[in-house]
Formats: C-alpha cells, sequence, structure tokens
C-alpha cells in the first residue's frame, strides 16, 4: 500500500516502513524528538538504533495488529507513524498509535494523512480504541 500526496505543490508518499528504512528513521526520531516539545520524549530520550528499528519493522510487519508507516518526500523520509497492538482478546480491539513529522515539512497535511491511512487500516482490521 503506496500513496501519492499532492499538497500546496508538494509531493509525497506514505508507504509500509522497510527494513532498509532503519537507520534513516533512527536518525528522523532523534531529529524530531529535539526540534518540538509536543512528543513525550526529550532528545536522546528513549533512543532506538538501526538495529532496533529493523526489529520493530520486522515485528510489526508480522503482527497484524500493528503497523508502521513512513511518509518519503523524494525518497527521503520526513515522518513516520505506528500503532502497535497486542494479542490479548479484551484488548486486542485497541492500538498504541504516534505520529511524527520534520518541522520543515509541517504544514503539508503528512501528519494527517499518516494519521487518516492508520485510520484507514485499523477500521479495516476491527481496532476500535
Amino acid at each position: 500500500m503506496k500513496k501519492r500526496f499532492y499538497v500546496k505543490g508538494m509531493s509525497y508518499t506514505v508507504r509500509p516502513a522497510l527494513e532498509q528504512d532503519a537507520k534513516e528513521l533512527s536518525a528522523l526520531r532523534l531529529q524530531i524528538d529535539g526540534e518540538t516539545e509536543h512528543l513525550d520524549r526529550e532528545k536522546g530520550e528513549a533512543f532506538i538504533d538501526a538495529k532496533g528499528f529493523e526489529e520493530l519493522i520486522k515485528k510489526d510487519r508480522e503482527h497484524q495488529r500493528s503497523l508502521f508507516l513512513a511518509a518519503a518526500v523524494h525518497d527521503r523520509i520526513v515522518g513516520f507513524s505506528r500503532c502497535e497492538g497486542n494479542e490479548l482478546k479484551r484488548t486486542s480491539h485497541k492500538i498504541e498509535f504516534g505520529v511524527c513529522v520534520l518541522k520543515d515539512v509541517w504544514g503539508y497535511s503528512i501528519g494527517r494523512n499518516l494519521l487518516k491511512e492508520s485510520i484507514f487500516w485499523a477500521d479495516s482490521t476491527g481496532i476500535k480504541k
């Protein structure tokens, strides 16, 4: 599932994250954490290295209740979102969700479109919360 968007003159894609994105995602997350106070982490806190991102991407691809999306402008990742579910029957309708976008591309609906694609996925998978 790869989707192209064109907003205010900027073209970008939203697609599933790939294991080869891991190094770029690690650096991106660290940068984004230092650009805003709206996230739950400060820069460098709960750092995930490239190997850690590879494992998350692989785990999410194999888990039907998880989704990891990347947003890219000209093949450069500028944001991502992640939905993480679990297999417990009583909470299988719930996921944890996060989205982050580089500050220099705010205003192009990248976060909004990551959220919309995640909601579409959640609705089609039976996620309610």
